[in-house]
């Protein structure tokens, strides 16, 4: 039961989920998209923490992007050639979805905080131990 409730109040393992490390940078940027209407719409941005697969943005203008809408994210010209900044978010504009929608303003009543899954070619994965699988007569049964 113990371990159950863990499961579901989370927090716990979280960190050894992500496959890669975030790092927290304010940094400058936009997202372009195209709203319900087909309209074209633009908001600055900052950026709370960064890593290779996904960003965490704070949106400056009062704008309201539903979950998993396709936006555009590009860092300002100015950061790009920054050390610390992954070589994906130096690209002009990154292709990304919106996978998190976080608290909404007082002020407007529109989310402000949102994450941005960098919608990317996967590095491949190391190749660990090879596993081999055998089968036992016991295991290979038929009805």
């Amino acid at each position: 039961m113990e371990q159950r409730l863990r499961l579901v109040q989370g927090g716990h393992g979280r960190g050894e989920r992500r496959s890669a490390e975030r790092a927290i940078l304010a940094i400058p940027g936009q997202i372009v998209w195209k709203d319900a209407h087909g309209k074209t719409q633009m908001a600055n941005v900052v950026t709370r923490d960064i890593s290779e697969n996904g960003v965490s943005i704070e949106c400056r203008v009062n704008a309201s992007l539903p979950l998993y809408r396709l936006v555009y994210f590009q860092v300002d010209r100015n950061a790009r050639n920054r050390p610390d900044l992954p070589a994906v978010l130096r690209r002009q504009t990154v292709l990304s979805a919106v996978f998190r929608v976080g608290a909404s303003s007082e002020v407007t009543g529109r989310p402000v905080d949102y994450g941005l899954r960098l919608l990317v070619e996967p590095k491949p994965a190391v190749a660990t131990e090879k596993t081999q699988w055998q089968a036992t007569p016991a295991a290979t049964r038929s009805a």
